[in-house]
């Protein structure tokens, strides 16, 4: 048994399975490492340092598989000029025909990428945002309910909710992303409308993954609780794991008064690479995880992790939910005609 849907044939892979574009975690060392498992997973444009830095890592994952992969760009507004422009161009050039982009109206990017037959997936944290990208012409949305780590939008929906209200009224396959991490996971995920899950927490904790085996550690330590929630004061919402930089972010950010620049320095997303996603001190700066910590228990290989996810989602379907149904004749109480209540 296996999966295919319109999310498997659009993109071309095995599983309906994601690995969105994960700022300083998503190289090609992992990208590479997903694409063999047969999911989908997207390069960090911008934890290249430059379009030609870019241009050299999509190289450098081709040269690790030959099967699909896609690039993510996220449009943030940035201190620094970032050449979004020249980042699509290397994109383009290189002959990437997937994209996620994310962050800001992609509106601007999407001819270059029709015209290079490139298909787009739009990340929306609401329906409203959803419907938008639709409208746009994107190929499909990642839709992140408020579990996700990185920046879930400031309505607090939670995907039991967020998913299927997308679902409803979306013609586009959607991606189901936040608090994915098993094989129940998908099978939630495909119940309520999605076509695929987005896993960013679960591929950071995996052998593969270019970040300090203490934060791998760090995430299997912790539980549903381990995540802290910053910026709500400054309109940018963010989910992040919950360390002593992430509780000070927070009680600052709480202050009467306060703005981001009294957290600015914690919050620095150099300070976090550096001191913890390299270096390894989990409570040296601020650094992403979701609610999905909860619910992994071990680090191991892409490989491993997709096909665990996969044979635990068909076991689920295959034995225990049809296990449960049973005919309505066989139900229903004497005397009712066969008709249950």
């Amino acid at each position: 048994m296996t999966f295919q849907n319109e999310f498997t044939e659009m993109f071309g892979v095995e599983h309906p399975i994601v690995c969105g574009g994960m700022l300083a975690v998503g190289t090609a060392e992992l990208i590479s490492a997903v694409a063999n498992a047969g999911a989908l997973g997207f390069l960090s444009a911008l934890t290249q340092p430059t379009p030609e830095a870019l241009a050299k890592e999509i190289a450098r994952c081709r040269e690790l598989t030959d099967r699909p992969f896609g690039v993510n760009l996220t449009i943030l507004p940035t201190i620094e000029p970032v050449p979004y422009d020249d980042y699509r161009a290397v994109i383009v050039d290189s002959g990437v025909k997937i994209v996620e982009t994310a962050g800001s109206n992609p509106g601007p990017h999407l001819p270059a990428f029709r015209a290079a037959g490139v298909k787009v997936v739009h990340k929306a944290v609401a329906v409203r945002h959803a419907l938008k990208a639709e409208a746009l012409g994107v190929d499909a949305v990642s839709i992140d309910g408020f579990e996700c780590a990185g920046h879930p939008g400031q309505d607090d929906v939670p995907g039991l909710v967020l998913i299927p209200a997308a679902a409803r009224r979306l013609r586009i396959p959607i991606i189901a992303s936040g608090g994915f991490a098993t094989g129940s996971g998908l099978v939630a995920a495909l119940a309520l409308g999605a076509c695929a899950i987005n896993m960013g927490t679960r591929f950071e904790a995996t052998e593969e993954a270019p970040i300090h085996p203490n934060v791998k550690a760090r995430i299997v330590a912790n539980d549903e609780r381990g995540t802290q929630i910053v910026f709500r004061e400054f309109g940018n919402t963010a989910r992040v794991a919950r360390n002593a930089v992430s509780q000070d972010i927070a009680r600052l950010g709480a202050l009467p008064g306060a703005a981001f620049s009294d957290v600015a320095d914690l919050a620095s997303g150099r300070r976090g690479r550096q001191r913890v996603l390299r270096e390894g001190d989990v409570e040296g700066g601020m650094w992403w995880a979701g609610q999905a910590q909860a619910l992994i228990d071990s680090v191991e290989s892409c490989e491993t992790v997709v096909r665990t996810i996969v044979a635990d989602a068909e076991d689920i379907i295959r034995d225990r939910l049809r296990g449960q149904l049973v005919s309505s004749a066989r139900t229903a109480p004497a005397g009712t005609g066969g008709i249950p209540y």
